[in-house]
């Protein structure tokens, strides 16, 4: 039972950290980066706006999007073989990405949660 909660705990504590690194980097970009871009962008909810905003959006406020991504991804996925140390990679890799982003999750963010799941140490440690 304790390596079933651990394992939920692990994916859990992955998701929350790999969230809140990206939500980091997204509100330095859209605060400091690219202020004018950011506050375009406060309460937009209309799907046709959102796109045009992208469309016409720097390419370096997209490149710090992905990097966020990927660096939350990184910490996710650090965090979650860290946690659930029986099952490194498995663990790292479980944690879900949105559903639109499957083809960057595949060439960019799973190896991102696989190089997170390859930093997180091993060896002994008191299992809890």
């Amino acid at each position: 039972m304790g390596k079933i909660v651990r394992s939920i705990g692990a994916v859990i504590a992955g998701f929350v950290a790999a969230s809140a690194v990206m939500m980091l980097i997204e509100m330095v970009n859209g605060h400091v980066l690219y202020p004018d871009l950011g506050k375009m962008a406060e309460g937009v909810t209309d799907k046709e706006v959102i796109r045009a905003m992208l469309a016409s959006a720097p390419v370096g406020a997209l490149l710090v999007v992905i990097f966020g991504w990927v660096l939350g991804s990184l910490a996710g996925g650090f965090l979650a073989a860290w946690i659930g140390r029986d099952a490194p990679v498995l663990h790292a890799l479980i944690l879900p990405p949105p559903a639109w982003f499957w083809i960057p999750t595949l060439l960019v963010f799973l190896p991102a949660a696989c190089a997170g799941a390859r930093f997180a140490p091993r060896g002994n440690r008191a299992t809890a």
